[in-house]
Protein backbone atom coordinates (compact mmCIF):
# COMPACT_ATOMS: atom_id res chain seq x y z
CA UNK A 1 0.00 0.00 0.00
CA UNK A 2 1.45 3.37 -0.98
CA UNK A 3 0.95 6.31 1.53
CA UNK A 4 0.23 9.68 0.05
CA UNK A 5 1.23 12.90 1.90
CA UNK A 6 -2.52 12.93 3.22
CA UNK A 7 -1.95 9.65 4.73
CA UNK A 8 1.31 9.98 6.73
CA UNK A 9 -0.02 14.04 7.80
CA UNK A 10 -3.24 11.90 9.20
CA UNK A 11 -0.65 9.39 11.26
CA UNK A 12 0.93 12.22 12.63
CA UNK A 13 -1.79 14.69 13.66
CA UNK A 14 -3.37 11.65 15.14
CA UNK A 15 -0.45 11.15 16.96
CA UNK A 16 0.44 14.49 18.22
CA UNK A 17 -2.98 15.41 19.30
CA UNK A 18 -3.38 12.04 21.56
CA UNK A 19 0.01 12.84 22.94
CA UNK A 20 -1.04 16.24 23.36
CA UNK A 21 -4.52 15.46 24.96
CA UNK A 22 -2.77 12.89 27.13
CA UNK A 23 -0.71 15.10 28.78
CA UNK A 24 -3.33 17.56 29.43
CA UNK A 25 -5.35 15.11 30.56
CA UNK A 26 -3.28 13.86 32.67
CA UNK A 27 -2.27 17.04 34.21
CA UNK A 28 -5.84 18.13 35.41
CA UNK A 29 -6.65 14.67 36.69
CA UNK A 30 -4.12 15.14 39.41
CA UNK A 31 -4.42 18.43 39.65
CA UNK A 32 -8.47 17.69 40.93
CA UNK A 33 -8.24 14.44 42.24
CA UNK A 34 -4.79 14.58 44.13
CA UNK A 35 -3.93 10.90 42.06
CA UNK A 36 -0.20 10.59 41.24
CA UNK A 37 -0.27 9.96 37.71
CA UNK A 38 2.19 9.09 34.92
CA UNK A 39 0.42 9.10 31.71
CA UNK A 40 0.80 6.33 29.09
CA UNK A 41 2.44 9.26 26.12
CA UNK A 42 3.78 6.51 24.08
CA UNK A 43 0.59 4.22 23.64
CA UNK A 44 -1.97 7.87 23.18
CA UNK A 45 0.38 8.47 20.42
CA UNK A 46 -0.61 5.11 19.03
CA UNK A 47 -3.68 5.32 19.59
CA UNK A 48 -3.87 8.97 18.02
CA UNK A 49 -1.85 7.52 14.98
CA UNK A 50 -4.54 4.65 14.13
CA UNK A 51 -7.54 6.93 14.67
CA UNK A 52 -6.32 9.54 12.35
CA UNK A 53 -5.24 7.19 9.39
CA UNK A 54 -8.78 5.50 10.03
CA UNK A 55 -10.61 8.65 10.06
CA UNK A 56 -9.01 9.76 6.96
CA UNK A 57 -10.01 6.09 5.54
CA UNK A 58 -13.74 6.27 6.52
CA UNK A 59 -14.67 9.93 6.74
CA UNK A 60 -15.74 9.77 2.78
CA UNK A 61 -18.36 6.71 3.18
CA UNK A 62 -20.63 9.08 5.29
CA UNK A 63 -22.15 12.70 4.99
CA UNK A 64 -22.05 13.49 8.62
CA UNK A 65 -18.40 14.80 9.58
CA UNK A 66 -20.01 15.43 13.63
CA UNK A 67 -21.34 11.57 13.29
CA UNK A 68 -17.92 10.11 12.14
CA UNK A 69 -16.06 12.17 14.95
CA UNK A 70 -17.84 10.70 17.55
CA UNK A 71 -17.27 7.36 15.91
CA UNK A 72 -13.66 7.68 16.06
CA UNK A 73 -13.76 9.14 19.59
CA UNK A 74 -15.23 5.64 20.31
CA UNK A 75 -13.00 4.18 18.45
CA UNK A 76 -9.95 5.66 19.92
CA UNK A 77 -11.70 5.20 23.53
CA UNK A 78 -11.68 1.25 22.67
CA UNK A 79 -8.51 1.04 21.04
CA UNK A 80 -6.78 2.19 24.66
CA UNK A 81 -8.64 0.74 26.97
CA UNK A 82 -7.89 -2.27 25.61
CA UNK A 83 -4.19 -1.82 25.66
CA UNK A 84 -3.67 0.19 28.84
CA UNK A 85 -4.13 -2.64 30.66
CA UNK A 86 -6.74 -1.29 33.54
CA UNK A 87 -3.66 1.98 33.70
CA UNK A 88 -4.74 4.44 31.59
CA UNK A 89 -2.70 6.96 33.46
CA UNK A 90 -0.31 4.76 35.05
CA UNK A 91 -1.99 4.44 38.32
CA UNK A 92 -4.36 1.19 39.00
CA UNK A 93 -7.66 2.04 37.90
CA UNK A 94 -8.82 1.29 41.25
CA UNK A 95 -7.42 4.28 42.72
CA UNK A 96 -9.84 7.16 42.38
CA UNK A 97 -11.99 4.86 39.72
CA UNK A 98 -14.80 7.61 38.69
CA UNK A 99 -11.94 10.57 37.93
CA UNK A 100 -10.24 8.15 35.89
CA UNK A 101 -13.07 7.06 33.58
CA UNK A 102 -14.27 10.26 33.20
CA UNK A 103 -10.39 11.69 32.30
CA UNK A 104 -9.99 8.71 30.12
CA UNK A 105 -13.23 9.44 27.85
CA UNK A 106 -12.51 13.25 27.98
CA UNK A 107 -9.43 12.67 26.37
CA UNK A 108 -10.63 10.26 23.83
CA UNK A 109 -13.32 12.74 22.46
CA UNK A 110 -11.32 16.00 22.63
CA UNK A 111 -8.40 13.37 20.40
CA UNK A 112 -11.27 12.41 18.02
CA UNK A 113 -12.75 16.28 18.21
CA UNK A 114 -9.56 17.61 17.19
CA UNK A 115 -8.51 14.88 14.95
CA UNK A 116 -11.74 15.45 12.84
CA UNK A 117 -11.88 19.11 12.88
CA UNK A 118 -8.24 18.72 11.13
CA UNK A 119 -8.81 16.22 8.46
CA UNK A 120 -12.49 16.96 7.71
CA UNK A 121 -12.90 17.29 4.06
CA UNK A 122 -9.57 15.44 2.90
CA UNK A 123 -9.23 11.98 1.04
CA UNK A 124 -6.38 9.43 1.21
CA UNK A 125 -4.27 9.88 -1.09
CA UNK A 126 -1.64 12.78 -2.26
CA UNK A 127 -3.02 16.25 -2.24
CA UNK A 128 -1.73 20.11 -3.87
CA UNK A 129 0.13 21.84 -1.90
CA UNK A 130 -2.12 24.66 -1.17
CA UNK A 131 -4.69 21.75 0.74
CA UNK A 132 -1.56 20.48 2.23
CA UNK A 133 -0.79 24.33 3.74
CA UNK A 134 -4.68 24.67 4.32
CA UNK A 135 -4.29 21.42 6.23
CA UNK A 136 -1.17 22.31 8.48
CA UNK A 137 -2.50 25.77 9.17
CA UNK A 138 -5.47 24.04 10.36
CA UNK A 139 -3.37 21.74 12.53
CA UNK A 140 -1.27 24.71 14.00
CA UNK A 141 -4.25 27.19 14.77
CA UNK A 142 -5.64 24.59 16.81
CA UNK A 143 -2.46 23.70 18.55
CA UNK A 144 -1.79 27.08 19.24
CA UNK A 145 -5.17 27.63 20.63
CA UNK A 146 -5.10 25.18 23.34
CA UNK A 147 -1.52 25.51 23.86
CA UNK A 148 -2.34 29.34 24.74
CA UNK A 149 -5.90 28.77 26.64
CA UNK A 150 -3.81 25.79 29.18
CA UNK A 151 -1.09 28.74 29.78
CA UNK A 152 -4.07 31.20 30.10
CA UNK A 153 -6.33 28.68 32.13
CA UNK A 154 -4.02 26.57 34.59
CA UNK A 155 -2.42 29.22 36.87
CA UNK A 156 -5.37 30.96 37.23
CA UNK A 157 -7.46 27.38 37.93
CA UNK A 158 -4.35 26.52 40.71
CA UNK A 159 -4.59 30.13 42.10
CA UNK A 160 -8.36 29.66 42.78
CA UNK A 161 -8.39 26.19 44.03
CA UNK A 162 -5.38 26.79 46.34
CA UNK A 163 -7.72 30.30 47.97
CA UNK A 164 -10.26 27.16 48.77
CA UNK A 165 -7.65 24.78 50.86
CA UNK A 166 -6.98 24.72 54.19
CA UNK A 167 -3.71 24.58 55.75
CA UNK A 168 -4.00 20.90 56.57
CA UNK A 169 -4.59 20.08 53.35
CA UNK A 170 -2.06 21.47 51.59
CA UNK A 171 0.59 20.35 53.41
CA UNK A 172 -0.80 16.75 53.45
CA UNK A 173 -0.97 16.87 49.38
CA UNK A 174 0.45 20.53 47.64
CA UNK A 175 -1.05 18.29 44.44
CA UNK A 176 -4.23 18.13 45.15
CA UNK A 177 -6.40 21.21 43.58
CA UNK A 178 -9.47 19.37 44.47
CA UNK A 179 -12.54 21.19 46.06
CA UNK A 180 -12.90 19.56 49.95
CA UNK A 181 -16.72 20.39 49.72
CA UNK A 182 -16.92 18.73 53.01
CA UNK A 183 -15.50 21.91 54.92
CA UNK A 184 -18.57 23.65 53.91
CA UNK A 185 -19.10 27.31 53.00
CA UNK A 186 -17.23 28.76 56.08
CA UNK A 187 -14.34 26.56 55.31
CA UNK A 188 -14.24 26.99 51.66
CA UNK A 189 -14.20 30.66 51.83
CA UNK A 190 -12.31 31.44 55.11
CA UNK A 191 -9.21 32.53 53.73
CA UNK A 192 -11.17 35.48 51.66
CA UNK A 193 -13.00 36.17 55.12
CA UNK A 194 -9.95 36.04 56.88
CA UNK A 195 -8.01 38.45 54.69
CA UNK A 196 -10.79 41.24 54.93
CA UNK A 197 -11.11 40.80 58.45
CA UNK A 198 -7.51 40.78 59.56
CA UNK A 199 -5.20 41.50 56.43
CA UNK A 200 -7.21 45.26 55.18
CA UNK A 201 -7.64 43.81 52.33
CA UNK A 202 -11.09 46.28 51.96
CA UNK A 203 -8.74 49.11 52.08
CA UNK A 204 -6.36 47.58 50.05
CA UNK A 205 -9.72 47.10 47.57
CA UNK A 206 -11.45 50.60 48.00
CA UNK A 207 -7.69 52.86 47.69
CA UNK A 208 -7.11 50.32 44.36
CA UNK A 209 -10.25 51.33 43.17
CA UNK A 210 -10.15 55.05 43.80
CA UNK A 211 -7.28 55.27 42.41
CA UNK A 212 -7.85 53.34 39.20
CA UNK A 213 -11.29 55.04 38.95
CA UNK A 214 -9.49 58.83 39.33
CA UNK A 215 -6.41 58.22 37.22
CA UNK A 216 -8.85 57.20 34.23
CA UNK A 217 -10.99 60.18 35.06
CA UNK A 218 -7.76 62.64 34.73
CA UNK A 219 -6.19 61.08 31.56
CA UNK A 220 -9.09 61.81 29.82
CA UNK A 221 -9.60 64.68 30.93
CA UNK A 222 -6.19 65.78 29.39
CA UNK A 223 -6.02 63.39 26.96
CA UNK A 224 -9.69 64.27 24.68
CA UNK A 225 -8.62 67.80 24.36
CA UNK A 226 -5.14 67.23 23.48
CA UNK A 227 -5.58 64.04 21.13
CA UNK A 228 -8.52 66.77 19.46
CA UNK A 229 -5.52 69.31 19.13
CA UNK A 230 -2.89 66.91 17.62
CA UNK A 231 -5.71 65.49 15.09
CA UNK A 232 -8.00 68.79 14.05
CA UNK A 233 -6.03 72.09 14.38
CA UNK A 234 -2.80 73.42 13.27
CA UNK A 235 -0.41 75.16 15.00
CA UNK A 236 3.74 74.88 15.27
CA UNK A 237 5.59 71.53 15.95
CA UNK A 238 1.86 69.66 15.52
CA UNK A 239 3.70 67.04 13.31
CA UNK A 240 6.67 66.68 15.74
CA UNK A 241 4.33 66.44 18.70
CA UNK A 242 1.79 64.10 16.75
CA UNK A 243 5.00 61.47 16.47
CA UNK A 244 6.86 61.71 19.30
CA UNK A 245 3.94 61.16 21.90
CA UNK A 246 5.08 57.72 22.60
CA UNK A 247 8.65 59.08 23.42
CA UNK A 248 8.19 58.53 27.47
CA UNK A 249 7.70 54.94 26.76
CA UNK A 250 11.43 54.98 25.82
CA UNK A 251 12.20 55.35 29.20
CA UNK A 252 12.20 52.43 31.43
CA UNK A 253 10.26 53.21 34.62
CA UNK A 254 12.78 51.52 36.96
CA UNK A 255 15.28 54.61 35.84
CA UNK A 256 12.20 57.01 37.19
CA UNK A 257 11.18 55.84 40.23
CA UNK A 258 14.46 56.56 42.32
CA UNK A 259 14.79 60.53 41.10
CA UNK A 260 10.69 60.90 41.89
CA UNK A 261 11.11 58.97 45.42
CA UNK A 262 13.56 61.80 46.44
CA UNK A 263 11.53 64.32 45.01
CA UNK A 264 7.94 63.34 46.15
CA UNK A 265 9.97 62.94 49.55
CA UNK A 266 11.02 66.74 49.82
CA UNK A 267 7.79 67.57 48.72
CA UNK A 268 5.62 65.12 51.23
CA UNK A 269 3.88 63.48 47.95
CA UNK A 270 5.53 59.73 49.22
CA UNK A 271 3.02 57.18 50.86
CA UNK A 272 0.23 58.87 49.65
CA UNK A 273 -2.07 58.42 46.98
CA UNK A 274 -1.80 61.89 45.73
CA UNK A 275 1.61 60.90 44.99
CA UNK A 276 0.26 57.88 42.49
CA UNK A 277 -2.26 59.89 41.45
CA UNK A 278 0.47 62.21 39.60
CA UNK A 279 2.36 59.20 38.44
CA UNK A 280 -0.30 57.35 36.93
CA UNK A 281 -1.96 60.15 34.88
CA UNK A 282 1.76 60.58 33.67
CA UNK A 283 2.56 56.76 32.53
CA UNK A 284 -0.95 57.02 30.94
CA UNK A 285 -1.71 60.15 28.96
CA UNK A 286 0.75 60.19 26.05
CA UNK A 287 -0.48 56.29 25.29
CA UNK A 288 -3.92 57.42 25.10
CA UNK A 289 -3.50 60.63 23.47
CA UNK A 290 -2.35 58.45 20.81
CA UNK A 291 -5.07 56.39 20.40
CA UNK A 292 -7.28 59.07 20.61
CA UNK A 293 -5.71 61.43 18.42
CA UNK A 294 -6.19 58.42 15.32
CA UNK A 295 -9.71 57.71 15.92
CA UNK A 296 -10.77 61.65 16.03
CA UNK A 297 -8.67 61.75 12.61
CA UNK A 298 -11.16 59.55 11.46
CA UNK A 299 -14.25 61.31 12.08
CA UNK A 300 -15.55 63.51 9.42
CA UNK A 301 -14.39 67.27 10.10
CA UNK A 302 -17.44 68.55 8.03
CA UNK A 303 -19.83 67.54 11.22
CA UNK A 304 -17.47 69.76 13.59
CA UNK A 305 -17.77 72.36 11.10
CA UNK A 306 -21.76 72.46 10.99
CA UNK A 307 -21.11 72.81 14.49
CA UNK A 308 -19.05 75.34 14.46
CA UNK A 309 -21.38 77.59 12.08
CA UNK A 310 -24.29 76.85 14.27
CA UNK A 311 -22.60 78.70 17.20
CA UNK A 312 -20.90 76.24 19.01
CA UNK A 313 -17.59 77.22 20.59
CA UNK A 314 -14.94 74.29 19.81
CA UNK A 315 -15.11 72.96 23.66
CA UNK A 316 -18.95 72.79 22.96
CA UNK A 317 -17.99 70.60 19.74
CA UNK A 318 -15.42 68.46 21.35
CA UNK A 319 -18.35 67.56 24.49
CA UNK A 320 -21.26 67.56 22.12
CA UNK A 321 -20.54 66.18 18.86
CA UNK A 322 -16.69 64.50 18.92
CA UNK A 323 -16.95 62.78 22.17
CA UNK A 324 -20.54 61.27 21.24
CA UNK A 325 -19.13 59.87 18.16
CA UNK A 326 -15.82 58.47 20.07
CA UNK A 327 -17.73 56.21 22.19
CA UNK A 328 -15.97 53.18 21.73
CA UNK A 329 -12.57 54.26 21.37
CA UNK A 330 -13.09 56.13 25.28
CA UNK A 331 -14.61 53.05 26.60
CA UNK A 332 -11.26 51.54 25.23
CA UNK A 333 -8.91 53.98 26.23
CA UNK A 334 -10.79 54.35 29.99
CA UNK A 335 -10.68 50.27 30.26
CA UNK A 336 -6.69 50.50 29.02
CA UNK A 337 -6.08 52.94 31.55
CA UNK A 338 -7.92 51.45 34.35
CA UNK A 339 -6.16 47.84 34.03
CA UNK A 340 -3.03 49.76 34.08
CA UNK A 341 -3.59 51.79 37.09
CA UNK A 342 -5.20 48.89 38.81
CA UNK A 343 -2.23 46.34 38.65
CA UNK A 344 0.58 48.64 38.73
CA UNK A 345 2.99 47.45 41.10
CA UNK A 346 6.34 49.58 40.97
CA UNK A 347 5.63 52.84 41.88
CA UNK A 348 3.19 51.39 44.60
CA UNK A 349 5.58 49.41 46.43
CA UNK A 350 8.22 52.41 46.24
CA UNK A 351 5.73 55.11 47.49
CA UNK A 352 3.66 53.33 50.05
CA UNK A 353 4.32 52.57 53.22
CA UNK A 354 1.82 52.69 55.38
CA UNK A 355 -0.79 49.49 55.79
CA UNK A 356 -4.15 51.55 54.91
CA UNK A 357 -2.86 53.63 52.18
CA UNK A 358 -1.48 49.97 50.26
CA UNK A 359 -3.34 49.18 46.48
CA UNK A 360 -4.09 45.51 45.94
CA UNK A 361 -0.84 44.79 44.17
CA UNK A 362 0.79 46.29 46.76
CA UNK A 363 -1.08 44.34 49.31
CA UNK A 364 -0.60 41.09 47.74
CA UNK A 365 3.09 41.30 47.90
CA UNK A 366 3.03 41.93 52.09
CA UNK A 367 1.07 38.99 52.19
CA UNK A 368 3.99 36.45 50.86
CA UNK A 369 6.01 35.78 53.65
CA UNK A 370 6.48 32.87 55.82
CA UNK A 371 3.60 34.44 58.65
CA UNK A 372 1.07 34.58 56.21
CA UNK A 373 -0.55 30.62 55.17
CA UNK A 374 -0.17 30.05 51.28
CA UNK A 375 -4.00 30.34 50.79
CA UNK A 376 -4.47 33.90 51.92
CA UNK A 377 -1.69 34.79 48.85
CA UNK A 378 -3.79 32.68 46.51
CA UNK A 379 -7.09 34.48 47.86
CA UNK A 380 -5.51 38.01 47.29
CA UNK A 381 -4.41 37.22 43.69
CA UNK A 382 -8.15 36.19 43.36
CA UNK A 383 -9.15 39.16 44.40
CA UNK A 384 -6.81 41.48 42.94
CA UNK A 385 -7.46 39.31 39.60
CA UNK A 386 -11.32 39.31 38.87
CA UNK A 387 -12.63 42.58 39.19
CA UNK A 388 -9.96 43.99 36.64
CA UNK A 389 -10.96 40.52 34.24
CA UNK A 390 -14.51 40.83 34.50
CA UNK A 391 -14.24 44.37 33.26
CA UNK A 392 -11.79 43.43 30.79
CA UNK A 393 -14.33 40.60 29.16
CA UNK A 394 -17.49 43.33 29.52
CA UNK A 395 -15.40 46.03 27.87
CA UNK A 396 -13.82 43.71 25.41
CA UNK A 397 -16.14 44.91 22.15
CA UNK A 398 -15.01 48.28 23.08
CA UNK A 399 -11.39 47.71 23.18
CA UNK A 400 -11.00 45.82 19.89
CA UNK A 401 -13.05 48.61 18.27
CA UNK A 402 -11.04 51.33 19.72
CA UNK A 403 -7.62 50.23 18.93
CA UNK A 404 -8.57 49.23 15.29
CA UNK A 405 -10.73 52.46 14.84
CA UNK A 406 -8.55 54.94 13.06
CA UNK A 407 -5.51 52.86 11.81
CA UNK A 408 -6.92 53.51 8.17
CA UNK A 409 -7.62 56.45 6.69
CA UNK A 410 -10.66 57.37 4.82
Amino acid sequence: MKFGTVDISAILIGAVWGTVWMIITGIVLMLVSGLIVSPLVGLAALTGAVGGFVFLMVQSRFENVTKTTGALAMLVLVIFGVLCAGQPFGADLGQKTLYQLIALVVWAGLTGLSIGMCLAGYRPGSAKRYRMELLLIRFLKGLAFVFFTIIVVLPFYVMLMTSFKSQQSLLANPLDFSIDFAQGFEGLFRSYVELFTQYHFGSFLLNTAFVSVCTVVITLAFAIPGAYAVARLRFPGQAFLSRSILLIYMVPAIVLVIPLYAVFSQLGLRNSLTGLLIVYPATTIPVALYMLQGYFRGLPSELEDAGLMDGLSRLGVIAKITMPLSLPALASVALYVFMIAWNEFLFAFMFLDDLDLFTLSRGVVSLNSSEVPRQHLMAGAVIATVPVLAIFLWFERFLVAGLTAGSVKG
